[in-house]
């Protein structure tokens, strides 16, 4: 994306929530966008799925522009860029199986026969660490790390060569999140997929990013390989975020003189 600006209306004119921001995210590697709630990062991936429109700036995908204002713009968009929301609960249609959530998506782009759906629909499950038995269940009988697994799937059914994953852990428990990533991780690298992986916890969004940019009041202040920003992070604003990841080391011990 290049200079990509996107505003919000409000009761005294528009609010800027993305402020010209550009970054390019190289072929088969994981682009992490930190920063805290608010900072514009949900309204920048939004903005380039075509969910919300840029006011200004522009989207290429592999090297060319995709116009989102058009229905074959956004219909192109959709088969090279997909988006796992943060919530699961909200992402699925409760009334809809996995495997008719699965076919549905499968089938956009390319015409299947039922027992081509159905390898299909196993193929998928199992890539993210699923059961195929659990293909006929509904969202409701699943917990929600599978329901999110069931997400995942569903946005990679068209083959996309770019994955958003926008907060996608923030709404599991804390037990699951880590299952989710290493299978986020895995996906990444045996499909070799682009991904923008975006979130606020700082450590989950490194484990799983080759580089990361950090985004403040809508724009970019710092973009580094993911070593380099741990160790030497140069914007006040990415030294805040890295003092405020709580520490595993115990205290150490109070040598001071009585």
């Amino acid at each position: 994306m290049s200079d990509l600006t996107v505003r919000h209306p409000g009761r005294s004119g528009p609010r800027t929530a993305v402020a010209g921001v550009s970054l390019e995210i190289a072929s088969g590697t994981t682009l992490g966008l930190v920063g805290e709630s608010g900072s514009g990062k949900s309204s920048l991936a939004r903005a380039v799925v075509g969910l919300l429109p840029a006011h200004a700036g522009r989207i290429l995908v592999d090297g060319r522009e995709v116009r989102t204002r058009t229905v074959r713009g956004r219909r192109r968009l959709a088969r090279l860029v997909q988006v796992v929301l943060q919530d699961p609960d909200t992402a699925l249609d409760p009334r809809s199986t996995v495997r008719s959530t699965l076919v549905e998506a499968a089938t956009v782009f390319e015409r299947l026969d039922r027992s081509a759906r159905d390898a299909r629909v196993a193929e998928l499950l199992e890539l993210v660490g699923l059961d195929p038995g659990l293909a006929d269940r509904l969202p409701r009988d699943l917990s929600g790390g599978q329901r999110q697994r069931v997400a995942i799937a569903r946005a990679l059914a068209v083959r996309p060569g770019l994955l958003i994953a926008d907060e996608m852990t923030s709404a599991l428990d804390v037990s699951v999140q880590a299952t989710v990533l290493n299978t986020v991780r895995s996906l990444q690298r045996r499909l070799g997929l682009s991904m923008l992986f975006i979130g606020h916890n700082l450590p989950a969004v490194c484990h799983v990013s080759d580089r990361v940019a950090v985004m403040r009041h809508g724009r970019i202040v710092e973009t580094a390989a993911t070593d380099v920003l741990l160790r030497a992070p140069r914007h006040p604003y990415t030294r805040e975020l890295l003092a405020a990841v709580p520490s595993l080391r115990p205290p150490l011990p109070d040598r001071s003189p009585p």
